[in-house]
């Protein structure tokens, strides 16, 4: 679309909201940067914005004559669609865009997209790796850390750009349209946000929604939501599967990665070569390997590369052992069926440190996931006593109530014997007690560090 003359407003000031802002000023827009924090000046709006970058700065809620006259308003991930300003923008004609779409408007190359509730960062940075050796043009991007907006202009014919992209960036996609996409599982997830799960599962299901039967959408055939949306999705389907062999696809077999043609198998990989822990860490694999086989890369490098790559800082991530006992960051758990991945993984009896911000999610299933490995739940944050409860509920009543992560990790290192293992994996957002889950998974190491 031409963006030319249009009138378009900013919402948000994190770090895609001023990404976005100076990628419209490389077009000659002057946007209207709009941040709901009445707690901000203008003059803090302004401070925000790098050196050159310009934008009329407004702080608190939208003038009422100014509606109207909006073109695309481009949210931040953080903005909720049903907003009341939101909504009234919509009603008056604006556009709804995230910083999805305003980069992908400028994109020159191809695009691979991720989604699903868990695992998009490890594919992600996995499938980037992959694409880094097969070729010198590669962005990796989105909800990974690294603003779209703020790269897209260095993309080129010849670029790929890999992109993580969340629940919240998908509802407000409309044209974007990856060569290969990936939804690797759907479980519920920020539904304090989408309300239902319909709704959720429908913006997941948004990455493939422009995509056609010469590109390629790979999919968990053994999620129940990912299989069902192969029977409508408009592209190529590939399937993955951790528990079965497939006619066609990549299955595991036997601690073997397996490619199906037409029921003709071929061996890939022996999952002990690589460094990644865990059966949820093997689909990712197969969802990456997926990707870019269907994209032309040759299965060596993509192999390669999968046995030499580490696992992605927060996710199962070793600290370190301090008196025999093994520590793990994963803070990047950060709800119920990330956080069973992540017990899953351990070999040895666990203290696991959990609770945090409530997005209204259940906790049986990760409670029944403990399956003996548990020795101790440590539990902080809003939602340490409904934890609680749910276990007690399911006959587990060895957790303690802690007020911060520092007592939570002081009181395993001082209980845990050697041969044990300390895991953060709170199954939980860190709102509330910590910026995300980064800065909460840094402490951690920091403390373990110190220990």
């Amino acid at each position: 679309m031409d963006l030319t003359g249009k009138r378009i407003l900013v919402i948000g000031s994190g770090i895609s909201g001023i990404a976005a802002v100076k990628l419209l000023n490389t077009e000659g827009i002057v946007p209207v940067l709009l941040d709901g924090n009445t707690s901000l000046t203008q003059e803090d709006l302004e401070k925000r914005l790098p050196e050159g970058t310009v934008a009329e700065c407004i702080v608190g809620e939208l003038p009422e004559d100014s509606f109207a006259r909006i073109d695309i308003a481009v949210l931040s991930p953080g903005v909720p669609v049903d907003s009341p300003q939101v909504l009234k923008l919509k009603e008056q004609g604006a556009l709804i865009w995230g910083e999805i779409e305003l980069a992908y408007q400028f994109e020159k190359g191809k695009v691979l997209a991720v989604t699903g509730t868990n695992g998009k960062t490890t594919t992600t940075s996995l499938l980037g790796a992959i694409m880094k050796v097969h070729q010198p043009e590669v962005f990796v991007v989105g909800n990974i850390g690294i603003p779209y907006t703020e790269v897209v202009k260095d993309t080129t014919e010849q670029s790929v750009t890999v992109a993580e992209i969340s629940s919240f960036q998908l509802e407000t996609t409309h044209e974007f349209a990856p060569v290969a996409s990936s939804i690797l599982n759907i479980t519920p997830d920020h539904l304090d946000r989408h309300h239902t799960m319909e709704n959720y599962v429908a913006a997941k299901e948004r990455i493939a929604c422009n995509q056609t039967k010469e590109q390629a959408c790979v999919l968990n055939y053994e999620d129940a939501y990912t299989k069902a949306f192969a029977d409508s999705c408009s592209a190529r389907v590939i399937f993955f599967s951790s528990a079965r062999e497939l006619k066609d696809g990549f299955y595991l077999k036997n601690d073997e990665i397996m490619k199906a043609v037409d029921g003709h198998a071929e061996r890939l990989m022996n999952i002990h070569d690589m460094k990644l822990l865990g059966t949820h860490n093997v689909e990712n694999v197969m969802a990456a390997i997926a990707m870019a086989d269907s994209v032309g890369v040759d299965m060596d490098t993509i192999i390669r590369t999968v046995c030499g790559f580490e696992a992605v800082e927060h996710r199962i991530e070793f600290v370190a052992t301090k008196k025999g006992v093994d520590y793990y960051n994963d803070s990047k758990g950060t709800n119920p069926d990330a956080a069973i991945k992540g017990i899953q993984a351990m070999v040895k009896p666990t203290y696991l440190i959990g609770g945090g911000y409530d997005k209204k999610s259940t906790y049986d299933e990760w409670i029944e996931s403990f399956d003996g490995k548990v020795k101790k739940l440590i539990l902080l944050g809003q939602t340490k006593e409904k934890i609680a409860q749910c276990a007690k509920e399911h006959g587990f009543t060895d957790y303690l109530f802690v007020e911060s992560l520092q007592e939570a990790v002081d009181y395993c290192a001082k209980e845990a014997k050697e041969g044990d293992a300390v895991l953060l994996s709170p199954a939980c957002a860190s709102w509330g007690m910590f910026k995300n889950y980064e800065v909460r998974g840094q402490m951690f190491k920091e403390m373990v560090k110190a220990l």
